[in-house]
């Protein structure tokens, strides 16, 4: 449209100075405004079109990369939630944050406005090139001279571009997992006075990003003038060439606007693929680490979708298990067994190997050699779920999510009534503790439980693991926060409740106030004693020298 109107205006304007003096000219010039008005408002509808449709493929192309980003940061997050502890060991959670965060936001940014520019790249290129060929291929061809330069850069460049961004991904996850583990143990940093030293170690990596952050942009500086310096040259090339070519009549001047026109609207596009270039090598390295993860498949595996209802029958026979992210042996030739509603206490030493068989029946873990059995039948033949669902565990390192009190003890069963889960606070000694917080059971708890003390938030787990109701409880040290009292009062609870419940108490003291069916007294992984309370006295070794011990201090406590 452009180039017949400027044409018309040419031609029209030698008609116009030749018509000079005669009364048609008037009417010439007349209808010379009238034409140019009916171009100018088929430009300006044109480009109103190309608007809507450019608003349409933006509704398409952007709005299906963020519902992919959704769908992917959904799959990363469950995907994470399937994976074993040893998976968790093994990478910082910096690392996981960041590659749901930064890296799906790089792969999302592939999917919508680096395909939506590639696409109009390649539409307009096939157009524009039809239309410029159709009028002449010598000043097409010239037009279009340094293109081939321009095609050398973006692959040399995108090479760099790559390994950059690469480096760049990996000490931002380095960032992350440093700042997250200050800000976690804060309590640590401020007691050591280390926040100079450790301001000092985090600005060190800042610093490493910042270099390898310029590294890129050094690259991307020097690439996109070197677009536009490679599309001026085409449009020098085209108004020189295309004047040459007028002179000699192969072409209109109108055609040298079309070509300048076009070589324009190639510049933002053209210009574009150093741009699309980077982000198809940041989301490439970016996938590249997402699949890491996603390709990574637990140990621990459901091996069954079979429902089944626990009893509380427990068997180790021959348990060998080594950590596999550490390798240390952690229990060598555990053999035990428990009848429904049997208890167990399980003493020893740090690192004995006690914990281990709780994260054993719960299976964080699938053990070398030997067999776990529940009610008489392999624990890896239990749908994983289920055998979960029925066991109440309180782990040694204590959890308390960023809510709710109330909603922290109802973690396990969330469709509880409120009168249910202040009974069971009760039961855990830890309902005037509540109530004394500013909001009671609306105090929102601080991340990890920050704002409590050890004690209640000992007790908000074991209520939270007793309104379970389960059929096997596993409590691992649970009580080492609280004061005697408050011993005895969860004691005398879970003698009198826990009758028909599997339980296993892991323990560094000897309660007197719990019979046990069974006791056992752990060294380097192996069962050393073997026993209930009267033959461990009397074998007179490890447990005996702890009772002894024990006794003797609660006695100086009482004198005191």
């Amino acid at each position: 449209m452009i180039r017949e109107a400027l044409d018309l205006v040419i031609d029209n304007i030698s008609l116009y100075q030749l018509s000079e003096g005669f009364s048609f000219q008037s009417t010439q010039f007349q209808y010379l405004g009238q034409t140019l008005l009916l171009f100018g408002a088929l430009v300006l509808l044109l480009a109103f079109l190309m608007g809507i449709f450019m608003y349409f493929m933006r509704q398409t192309i952007i709005v299906m990369s963020r519902l992919i980003e959704y769908d992917l940061r959904k799959e990363i997050f469950q995907h994470y939630e399937r994976l074993d502890l040893a998976f968790y060991k093994k990478n910082n959670t910096g690392d996981l944050m960041s590659r749901i965060t930064e890296d799906v936001t790089k792969v999302r940014m592939y999917l919508g406005p680096a395909i939506l520019y590639g696409i109009n790249l390649i539409s307009l290129f096939v157009l524009i090139l039809y239309a410029m060929l159709s009028v002449s291929v010598e000043m097409t061809l010239y037009s279009l001279a340094p293109l081939p330069f321009l095609s050398i850069s973006i692959y040399y460049v995108s090479n760099l571009i790559n390994k950059k961004s690469e480096l760049i991904q990996e000490q931002l996850a380095q960032l992350n997992s440093i700042a997250q583990e200050v800000y976690s143990g804060i309590r640590v940093v401020k007691s050591y006075v280390q926040q100079g030293p450790m301001g000092k170690f985090f600005a060190l990596e800042s610093e490493a990003f910042k270099d390898k952050s310029m590294d890129l942009a050094q690259v991307n500086a020097l690439f996109f003038p070197l677009m536009l310096l490679l599309i001026g040259i085409s449009t020098i090339i085209t108004v020189y060439i295309g004047g040459l070519l007028v002179d000699r009549g192969s072409i209109s001047p109108g055609n040298i606007a079309e070509f300048v026109i076009y070589v324009n609207m190639l510049t933002w596009p053209v210009t574009a693929i150093g741009w699309i270039a980077s982000i198809i090598q940041q989301a490439a390295a970016s996938q590249k680490r997402i699949n890491e993860f996603l390709e990574y498949e637990p140990s621990v595996k459901n091996l069954t979708e079979a429902h089944s209802t626990i009893k509380g029958a427990i068997e180790f026979e021959k348990v060998n298990f080594t950590y596999p992210d550490t390798g240390i042996e952690a229990l060598k030739e555990v053999s035990f067994r428990l009848k429904p509603g049997e208890k167990m206490a399980i003493i020893g030493k740090t690192g004995s190997g006690k914990t281990t068989i709780a994260d054993l029946i719960v299976r964080m873990y699938d053990i070398n050699s030997g067999a776990i059995q529940i009610d008489n039948q392999s624990i890896q033949d239990i749908n994983l779920n289920d055998l979960r669902k029925q066991i109440g565990y309180v782990p040694q390192d204590i959890f308390l999510f960023s809510d709710t009190v109330e909603d922290n003890i109802a973690f396990g069963s969330p469709n509880t009534s409120s009168d249910t889960i202040y009974q069971y606070a009760k039961y855990a000694a830890v309902h005037d503790d509540i109530l004394g917080l500013s909001d009671g059971y609306d105090t929102m708890v601080g991340e990890r439980g920050v704002t409590l003390s050890g004690g209640q938030k000992q007790r908000i787990t074991l209520a939270r693991a007793l309104l379970k109701q389960p059929n096997i409880l596993l409590l691992d040290d649970c009580l080492s926060a609280v004061d005697t009292s408050t011993e005895q009062q969860i004691l005398s609870y879970l003698k009198n409740e826990l009758k028909d419940k599997t339980t296993i108490i892991i323990t560094h003291r000897i309660f007197s106030l719990l019979e046990f069916d069974k006791i056992i007294v752990l060294e380097d992984g192996k069962i050393v004693e073997e026993g209930v309370h009267e033959e461990l006295m009397s074998n007179k070794g490890f447990y005996y020298d702890l009772y002894e011990k024990q006794r003797f201090e609660d006695e100086e406590i009482i004198q005191d």
